[in-house]
């Protein structure tokens, strides 16, 4: 019995501790949004992010839920705003208008922002958001907020392009392992095989208040030709080619390493920088690709052709193994794939495809479709195998994007289209 009393007091003990502490945080953003000298503000500032980061998820979600009612738009002034520019139309009235329209929220995250390891603190804030938004909407206002504030932040005028050596410190080497979304890194020697042959490179970027810690990082291999299957360009054992020998520059995985910064997108600063940066340590290069997966393939035509008999075929374990029937099924295939990647799109009209998405985004075009170019069981159960080459012409990127986005084009080569069906095949 006087157990049960002590854990009762001690719960209790802790739920008040817990309200007081939630108490002091809301007024503690409040105080940080008035006008505080640069040394309290950054005092505060880190105080705040410091009880942040303590609290357990409930509290979290508190915060955060409170970031969202407290300190929304102060809905009286952005009426007499309007009334204002209404009455006396003109750049001052506008820029009152555009400040009262902005949530109270806003600033408080901009001077969260003055905190030492800030920056950090508030992308880790952002994934919280991320991942309680499907259960909790209310907190779609501020994860626009967090959007609005990284896009400036992160813009590609503060980014640091870096190459990632064997050389480089353990600490960012770790969180490449970490970060890899595509192929999985086993270990440090299949690290080591990705970044010490003369024919392999990689990229990232990093932001200044993320010093040790990459924002996206894209895995290059300098070929002979254009490759039709990862295997080959990961294989332990593999020989290096002569560099000079190389014609081809194989964007085979690229990372985003910050949840946080959906949204954000800087992958096409990357790939094109990176491009200019090989051309010139390696001027005979004539070929810029990508080897990359296809994820949405298979969840797609469950979906579209959920009677398809080339799904059945798919479901049996080793199907691939049979080179007779992997042949049978590749033309059906080849031609749902095709559809899928030019007529599966978003409620937006953009294609359905995540990468494929990317890349045709950023002036890529679909030069090439991979039969059994990844037999991983995460390529046989995502894409059956699939695999594409998407070429970065150099000299016809910003038009490509361009068409991509006013009009929808999608660039692909002569023998991509031809593995269309007839009757799509008129644009």
């Amino acid at each position: 019995m006087l157990t049960r009393l002590w854990r009762g007091l001690a719960r209790h003990g802790r739920t008040l501790n817990e309200r007081r502490g939630q108490q002091w945080l809301a007024q503690a953003a409040e105080t940080l949004r008035s006008e505080l000298g640069e040394s309290s503000g950054v005092s505060l500032a880190r105080r705040i992010t410091e009880r942040y980061a303590a609290l357990p998820p409930e509290g979290r979600l508190d915060f955060l839920q409170m970031l969202a009612t407290r300190f929304s738009t102060d809905t009286a002034r952005l009426d007499a705003a309007i009334r204002h520019y209404a009455e006396h139309p003109g750049p001052a009235a506008a820029q009152l208008l555009h400040e009262a329209a902005e949530s109270r929220r806003q600033e408080v995250l901009r001077r969260l922002n003055f905190a030492p390891s800030g920056t950090a603190a508030l992308l880790r804030m952002r994934e919280d958001v991320l991942e309680l938004l499907p259960q909790h909407p209310e907190l779609g206002e501020v994860d626009a907020d967090f959007e609005h504030l990284f896009r400036s932040w992160f813009n590609r005028g503060f980014l640091q392009l870096k190459r990632i050596d064997w050389h480089t410190p353990a600490v960012v080497l770790e969180k490449i392992i970490r970060y890899e979304a595509v192929h999985e890194i086993s270990g440090w020697s299949d690290l080591r095989r990705r970044l010490d042959p003369p024919d392999r490179k990689c990229f990232a970027f990093f932001h200044p208040t993320l010093a040790d810690d990459p924002l996206i990082f894209v895995e290059v291999a300098l070929t002979e030709d254009i490759p039709d299957a990862i295997g080959p360009l990961l294989a332990d054992g593999r020989p290096p080619i002569d560099v000079r020998a190389a014609r081809t520059a194989v964007f085979y995985s690229i990372s985003n390493c910050q949840k946080a910064l959906r949204g954000v997108s800087f992958g096409n600063f990357l790939i094109k920088q990176v491009a200019e940066e090989l051309k010139r340590d390696f001027p005979q290069l004539r070929n810029f690709v990508t080897l990359s997966p296809v994820p949405g393939f298979m969840s797609w035509l469950k979906r579209a052709h959920p009677e398809a008999p080339e799904l059945q075929a798919l479901a049996q374990p080793g199907w691939q193994a049979d080179a007779a029937a992997a042949e049978r099924l590749r033309p059906r295939l080849q031609a749902l794939l095709a559809s899928y990647l030019f007529d599966a799109k978003t409620d937006i009209g953009r294609p359905a495809d995540p990468v494929a998405r990317f890349h045709l985004g950023n002036g890529a075009c679909i030069e090439h479709v991979r039969w059994l170019g990844d037999v991983s069981e995460k390529g046989l159960r995502n894409a059956a195998g699939f695999m594409v080459n998407y070429l970065y012409d150099l000299d016809n990127i910003e038009a490509n994007h361009e068409a991509h986005f006013k009009h929808g084009t999608i660039f692909a080569s002569r023998q991509v289209r031809a593995l269309r069906e007839p009757a799509q095949r008129a644009d």
